[in-house]
């Protein structure tokens, strides 16, 4: 069998909902082919503010707002002894409705946008595995997959967006994985009925709380009385001793006084998980007839949960390029070359706040405390208003932490002609 289409999303999650959405939205024909059957569990619960304006580009936000995903108005920092920060509340920054965000259920969020994708006229396939590009003249134009009855399949179109998260299936198949050498981290994670919850407007807080050597628990309060907990740190660190992932994950939180308290009155249950190289980026973003998207394209660490915002956005900036390239007849590489700019202007402004974080030198209290004019700055990158200019306030932390150059690569393979 095989089927034509202007576009073919492999993948979708957060950005290839939001590539099909936007795309089926202009009237274009777009086959979405997702490998699992949704609702599927995923990590990833926590939203930043600045998720608000492509959820709105979409028409997900009034249905944000129905749901009953647990309000976030705030982030805060607990030291090990238990002693909590003042909350960064994004209200006093951003004045906008967008300041109120949400920790969400990814089964239920990833399965309103996948609802939202076909609402919007894109044709979804589930349990459909992508084998293969299939490409003609060094350009993609289409792939060739199985389904869960072992049927294989071929959808052709001008323009492929792999959106399939880390499997990354173009970085897997082309070898374009570039690893972060220093954002190299583990995570242990599992989840808490009744824990303890913090009063009023801090209820729905996400909690980032140290543990030696630099590493964190993340304390995510969700909907139903669940609190999603885990921790990150070196690989070393967390397995010194033993690999039992109850035993290492419960050593930990004897670490920190805050995490210890509030878990104390809760219930574990299901499984601990973990997951490991936390940050990569592709070498390639694009090229003839394939563009790169959300986590298939870069990977960064967790910290402040820039995850789904860059997934979500960099979506929306690959589908209007599609568009644009489907508008001129022309699927090369270089189409996508602006689109490559600005996700990697994003992602590089968090990778620098979160090696800072890293850095034993590094205090967010010491640093507000001797630059009280770069709040604002500090929590824009925060709240994900990543792409403005972002030297002065890098510029300062480098006073007290070692900041990174960015990465030179994630620009299309323009091959020579």
């Amino acid at each position: 069998m095989r089927q034509e289409y202007d576009v073919i999303v492999i993948g979708c999650g957060p950005a290839g909902a939001t590539v099909a959405a936007v795309l089926a939205g202009k009237g274009r024909r777009v086959v979405v082919l997702e490998r699992e059957k949704f609702p599927r569990y995923h990590i990833g619960e926590s939203l930043i503010p600045f998720t608000y304006f492509p959820l709105k580009r979409i028409g997900m936000v009034e249905k944000m707002k129905a749901s009953h995903f647990t309000k976030k108005y705030s982030v805060q920092f607990v030291t090990q002894d238990g002693r909590l920060s003042h909350p960064f509340y994004f209200f006093k920054h951003l004045q906008h409705e967008a300041a109120c965000t949400w920790q969400v259920l990814r089964s239920e969020f990833d399965q309103m946008l996948m609802d939202n994708a076909r609402e919007k006229g894109a044709e979804v396939i589930e349990e459909i595995t992508v084998r293969e590009f299939i490409q003609e003249n060094g350009y993609v134009t289409g792939v060739r997959a199985v389904t869960k009855t072992g049927e294989t399949r071929e959808f052709c179109a001008p323009l492929t967006a792999d959106a399939s998260g880390r499997d990354a299936l173009a970085i897997t198949r082309n070898g374009w994985k570039v690893r972060d050498p220093y954002l190299n981290k583990v995570a242990i994670w599992t989840y808490y009925k009744g824990a303890l919850r913090d009063p009023g407007i801090d209820e729905g807080a996400t909690t980032v709380a140290y543990v030696p050597e630099k590493g964190w628990f993340w304390y995510i309060p969700l909907a139903g009385d669940v609190v999603s907990v885990g921790i990150v740190a070196e690989k070393d660190y967390l397995f010194q001793g033993t690999k039992d992932l109850a035993e290492i994950f419960h050593r930990e939180v004897k670490k920190n006084r805050w995490i210890e308290e509030h878990l104390a009155v809760g219930e574990q249950f299901g499984p601990y998980r973990v997951t490991g190289e936390y940050s990569y980026r592709s070498r390639h973003c694009a090229a003839d007839g394939l563009v790169l998207v959300g986590d298939a394209f870069a990977f960064l660490d967790p910290v402040f949960s820039s995850g789904v915002f860059l997934a979500l956005r960099s979506g929306e900036l690959a589908a209007d390029a599609i568009d644009a390239a489907l508008t001129d007849g022309d699927y090369s590489a270089a189409r996508f070359v602006e689109y490559g700019k600005t996700v990697c202007q994003g992602i590089e402004a968090m990778r620098r706040l979160v090696y800072a974080f890293y850095d034993h030198a590094f205090s967010f209290r010491t640093f507000v405390r001797t630059y009280p004019n770069l709040i604002g700055d500090m929590t824009d990158c925060l709240i994900g208003n990543l792409f403005i200019d972002f030297d002065p306030l890098f510029k300062a932390v480098a006073d007290f932490a070692k900041v990174p150059q960015p990465l030179t690569h994630g620009a299309p393979l323009i091959a020579a002609k």
